[in-house]
Order: structure tokens, then sequence, then C-alpha cells
């Protein structure tokens, strides 16, 4: 008996001593990230990172409690193997889940969750390209020697014990104290006898985020994530549906209230020159306003951007919904929100439901077609983009082998290169048979992306000079298109993804961190403006569709931002945050902490019930696809 209750708590206080040991760990790693913190700033996160270590240890500990109770009946060479088996699986899950959060989280900015999982399952290729050979292999040797030295102490502790126990006289009476001595790990597991279970929000401690962030143990984040991803219906319940109802009609478009609604002539700001202009819409890998001189951000980076905007129309308080790819594409191409614990991109059966810009506009005669110089199959993007309306998608699988040069496919030139070269051959065919079909061209940038290998050297910065690369590659395609006979008939829009690499160390709990530009440019432009209402980029769709007299009243969340009757707003999520902007109130909760983590403006605190309404609509509306 006392051998295997020693063995029990020995096994609990190694997974708690491993667990503390890894936050000094990723302090150190990022210390240039924890450069002031000090010895009690460590201790407090070791201290209120604890519970979640107690949590996930006593998880860990429950199997080899099941263990020691076999071990009342044998000591068979069979259930050694079987519990040595067990330790092996778990060192390997922890030095991966450890190697791979330190490696991810100075781009992502928060700790690891499921979705390096699915980015890494949908399709391994894309998911590895943001790294080096050499970092990869440094992450390989990494978990490898991690995992060997876990490996080696629990053998070592389970060697001990194991030599030490015998089989008991009363095994009956052993076996059940054993299963109750298991059983009361369910204390640790839930996190006392509190009405709230464990979770990630209880080690928030500090106004300082990255703090919070370093007490977070990510193999329970990991598992938290997990268990979040499906259950939609019962997630971010802020208030009753009714009060969640009334809130939501004040925050969408009136044609999705209203079907009827037409906007007097004399109130319409018309951006265009003609109904129905042809539209490229191009996304920009990761740009950020910061970028653009016109935005008040750095000089001499984006100076095709720069050089556009004063011939166009330049939204100057416009924001991206999320922080990924294909939270950004579906924010864009089907007006819909990102949402913080999932991409309902993961899910093709919820998005083939969904609105979408390239549906609309092939439904009014628009041909459509997608250029991507990556894999399109990343993320379930192909599924994606084909039930939204494209009816042709060019991706990496599409350009010779000689031209993969890129860790993420085909450079951007290559493929703005592909668009000219069938824009001119289309003129040629129009002109042949006077047939002048309006286009959709979505174009997908990717060059501007982590490891930041372009065929391209202006900027001593590889990530600036990445992003100089792609500016170029815009100006270079403009530049040639003005002569092609659709430029006066095109509107261009330039939008990026989301914001990510630049600035560099991003913080999610900052507005700057999702503001980004959106420029609309071409010869159907009637004249340069500036519009400063506030928007987002999932308003793109009702936006454009307005302007070209379309109905848009199935995008729920999309609003004409240029309608003045339409409420004005800019809403973005993270991992479990949210923020809603309006020209009086700044405000981004972390729902984590369950608490607000940014309150700016002349009407502080006025964006928290509409944003929480938003929020519970929306997966309301998941949940229901």
């Amino acid at each position: 008996m006392k051998e295997r209750l020693i063995g029990l708590i020995q096994t609990y206080i190694l997974f708690v001593c491993i667990f503390i040991l890894q936050k000094p760990l990723f302090i150190l790693y990022y210390s240039s990230l924890y450069a002031n913190t000090s010895w009690t700033d460590t201790f407090q996160v070791i201290w209120n990172g604890l519970p979640l270590d107690l949590s996930l240890a006593g998880y860990l500990t429950a199997i080899p409690g099941l263990f020691f109770i076999a071990s009342a009946w044998t000591l068979s060479n069979t259930l050694r193997r079987i519990w040595n088996g067990y330790y092996l699986f778990i060192a390997i899950l922890l030095a991966i889940i450890l190697i791979v959060d330190l490696g991810l989280y100075e781009y992502w900015g928060f700790r690891l969750d499921a979705t390096p999982l699915f980015y890494f399952f949908s399709s391994p290729k894309d998911a590895l390209a943001s790294i080096s050979i050499w970092q990869g292999m440094g992450g390989i040797v990494a978990m490898i020697i991690y995992a060997s030295l876990l490996y080696v102490i629990f053998l070592w502790i389970q060697r001990g014990v194991w030599k030490r126990m015998k089989l008991p006289y009363r095994r009956l009476s052993v076996s059940g104290v054993m299963l109750l001595l298991t059983g009361l790990l369910f204390i640790p597991i839930r996190g006392g006898f509190t009405v709230s279970t464990m979770n990630t929000g209880k080690v928030y401690f500090s106004s300082n985020l990255r703090l919070n962030h370093a007490a977070i143990n990510p193999a329970f984040s990991l598992m938290e994530s997990l268990s979040k991803q499906k259950d939609f219906g019962k997630q971010y319940r802020f208030m009753e549906a009714a009060q969640a109802d009334e809130l939501m009609k004040k925050l969408v478009d009136p044609m999705v209230l209203d079907s009827t609604v037409v906007i007097p002539d004399t109130l319409r700001m018309a951006l265009f020159t003609t109904e129905r202009p042809n539209v490229i819409l191009v996304i920009l890998e990761s740009f950020s306003s910061k970028l653009m001189t016109t935005l008040g951000g750095e000089s001499d980076i984006a100076i095709q951007m720069d050089s556009l905007a004063k011939e166009g129309v330049l939204f100057t308080n416009f924001y991206a919904n999320s922080f990924r790819t294909d939270r950004g594409l579906v924010s864009i191409l089907s007006g819909y929100p990102a949402q913080p614990t999932t991409s309902i991109m993961k899910y093709p059966r919820k998005t083939q439901n969904l609105p979408a810009i390239a549906g609309s506009l092939r439904d009014a005669g628009y041909q459509t077609k997608y250029y991507y110089g990556g894999d399109a199959d990343f993320t379930n993007m192909r599924s994606y983009l084909m039930s939204s309306g494209f009816d042709a998608i060019i991706s990496d699988e599409d350009f010779p082998v000689s031209e993969r040069l890129s860790k993420w496919g085909a450079h951007d030139h290559l493929v703005f290169n592909r668009l000219l070269e069938d824009l001119r051959n289309e003129a040629i065919d129009s002109l042949a048979t006077d047939n002048a079909q309006p286009f959709f061209r979505t174009l997908q940038t990717s060059s501007s992306h982590e490891p930041f290998e372009v065929p391209y050297r202006r900027l001593a910065n590889d990530r600036l000079n990445a992003f100089a690369y792609t500016d170029s590659c815009v100006g270079d395609f403009v530049k040639r298109f003005r002569e092609l006979p659709q430029w006066k008939n095109t509107v261009m829009i330039l939008v990026p993804d989301h914001v990510g690499a630049y600035p560099e160390y991003l913080d999610n709990m900052t507005v700057s961190r999702y503001q980004v530009p959106l420029l609309l440019v071409g010869g159907a432009i009637s004249k340069p403006r500036r519009i400063d209402v506030y928007g987002s980029q999932h308003d793109i769709a009702a936006t454009l569709l307005a302007q070209l007299s379309l109905p848009h009243q199935e995008f729920t969340f999309s609003k004409d931002m240029l309608n003045p009757a339409s409420p004005h707003f800019a809403f973005f999520a993270v991992p479990d945050a949210f923020g809603m902007v309006t020209p009086d109130n700044q405000l981004i909760f972390n729902c984590e902490a369950n608490a607000v983590a940014l309150d700016e403006g002349t009407a502080k605190g006025k964006n928290l019930l509409p944003g929480e309404a938003y929020l519970q609509k929306l997966y309301d509306d998941i949940a229901n696809r």
C-alpha cells in the first residue's frame, strides 16, 4: 500500500514540477519580450499558473493511478511495458507541445491551441513553410532531447517504485484505496469546488498581458481549445437570447432587416463610373497600416501603395477581423466575421451555406476566378472557394516546377504575371467575339510571410524587404494593366488578409494590431477620396455589392459602409478575445479573463454589451449552419 501511495504522489508531483519549470524556460527563451521582468514577476507567473499545472497533472496522473490499481493484482512484464509505453507517449507529447509553443508564440502572440493542428493536418507542406530547414531540424533535435530527458526521469521514478512494490495480501482493500486516491485527482482537475471549472482565464493576474501568457500551461491550453471546437451554440453566452436579439438589430445593415429598403440617391456615395465594372480583389499577405506613410506608418516600404492611394479611394479607419489567413479570407469573401475559438473554414458543411461575393457576382453575370501561388487545399481553402462561387482556381499546381521557388509556392510576381497574361488573352478574345462579359478576379499574395525569402533586395530588414517586394509587384501589375483595355472599366480592391510579422511582437490586446489599409483604384474609380468611416473586412461584401446595385441582405453581418443609415463600427476577434471600435470607444474584451483588456475614448464601456451580443449571435449563426 505505502509504496503505491508514494508512487502515485511522486508521479503527480513530477508532472507539476515539469510544468512549473517550463515557465521560467519560456521567459528565458523570450528574454527580449521579458527584458524588464523581475524575479518577483517570475514567481507570480509560476504561482498564478499553478492551478492549470495542478489540473493537467491530475489528468496525466489518472492513467498511472489505474496502473497502480492493476499492480495490486499483477506485476507482470506486460503491465510494466504498457506502463513504460504510456510514459514514452507522454514524454513525446509534452516535448512536441513545448517546442511548437516556443516556436509559434513570437508570430501568433498567444499560447498554443488547436489552430496549428488544423493547419498541419490540412496541409503539412504549407504549415511547415514558415520555418527554415535549420529551424525545423533544430526544433526536432530539441524535441528529441527534451522527450528523452523526460522519459529517463519517468523511468527512474517508475523503476524505483516497481522495485519496492509487492503483491499485497489484501488486494481488494489496496485496490479500493488506490481507486479512491485516483478519484481524488478530480479535485485539482476541476479546480476545486468552486462554481467555475478550471480554465485558462484563471491564470490571468497582471495588466501585462505577456506575464499572463507566460503563466498559461500550453498543454492545458491545447486541450481546452480542442474541447471547444464544435459546441458553438453553448459558447459565449453573455446574455439572454432576447437581449442579444434586440442589441443585434442595431448592429446590422438596414437591408438585412428589410430587403425593400431603398437608399435615396441624395445619400448614396457613388465610387464607380459604371454600375458593372470589372472587379479585381487583391488580398495582401500580412500587410499593416504601419507599412504605409499615407496612414501614418513607416516610409520607404509600401511605396507603390502610397502612390496609388493618391489616385484611389482610401478607407482610413479600417480593421482586419482576425490574425490568420483562413479567418481573413472568409471575412473578406463572405462578409462573415472571424471567430475566436475556431475557423469556420474547417467545416465545409457550414462554409457551403455561407454567402459569398463570388457567388453574388457570378449570379449577376460575372466570370469568377481565384489566383494563388500556393496550395489551394491548405486549411480547406479549395472546398471553401469552390462553394463560394469561383469558377476556376489557379494555384501552385498550375505553375511550372521551376517557378515554385518559394516555401509557399510561386512568388508573387509570377502570380501577378499569370493574372495579367490571362487578362491580356481575355481582351483579345473579347475583341474577336465582341463579348465583353464582366469579370471578378481574386489574387492572394503569399511572399510577405515567414520566412521572407523573396527574389528582391531593396531593404536590409528581411521582413520589411518582403513587404516592399509584394508592394513592388502590385505597382508593376498596375503599371502594365493600365495598358490593357479592361483598365478603364475595372475597380481594383487592395486589402490585407490580416496583420502579421510587422510590427514585430504584435500585441493582440491593442487596437493598432488590427488596423489595415483598404484601397480601391482603377479606371472605373470616379475620383480620389479619403473615407473615414469605421469598418472591418467583413463589410467589404455589402459595400461592394451596394455600389454595384446588387442585393446583399443575405450577408447578415456585413454592412454597407457608405450607407449613412448603417451602423459604423469595426469588429475583430483573436483566441478568446474580441474588439469593437467606434469613433468614441475602442474596446477589447478578454473572454478568458472575463475582463475588459482595453477601454478608451470619450464613451468608455459603450461597446461592451453590443460586442458581446454580436459575438453571441455570431456563434448562434455558426451553430445553425
